[in-house]
């Protein structure tokens, strides 16, 4: 295992349908989208990468689009909640910002050591 890696450097989801995707990550979040490469393990997969501009180790979000592949089941051992940390200063601008791209918001919730 490594060392030098203080936690998470990023996490991987799939996804139906990679411009909604984009259009959510980059336009209503604002992230940036890093890079655009293909699944190594198949090759017409895409894999879309967004994080900020140098790919810093825990604020890398990454998503494989399978259009055609059906609903996974909710459960152990899939992962139900990611987390990006705010400010705690920005939290009204964020709730703005998302409902102004009507996405539901609640919260803030305290988490870990008591960042929201």
């Amino acid at each position: 295992m490594l060392t030098d890696t203080p936690g998470i450097h990023h996490i991987t989801g799939i996804v139906r349908n990679a411009q909604e995707n984009v259009d959510f990550y980059k336009d209503v979040l604002g992230l940036r989208l890093v890079k655009q490469t293909v699944n190594y393990n198949d090759k017409f997969t895409r894999h879309l990468f967004y994080g900020d501009e140098t790919g810093s180790p825990g604020a890398v979000l990454t998503f494989f689009p399978y259009p055609a592949e059906e609903d996974g089941r909710p459960g152990k051992p899939q992962i139900s909640t990611a987390a990006l940390v705010i400010p705690p200063d920005s939290v009204s601008y964020w709730r703005n910002r998302l409902a102004e791209h009507d996405v539901d918001v609640t919260g803030p919730f305290k988490r870990f050591d008591g960042l929201c």
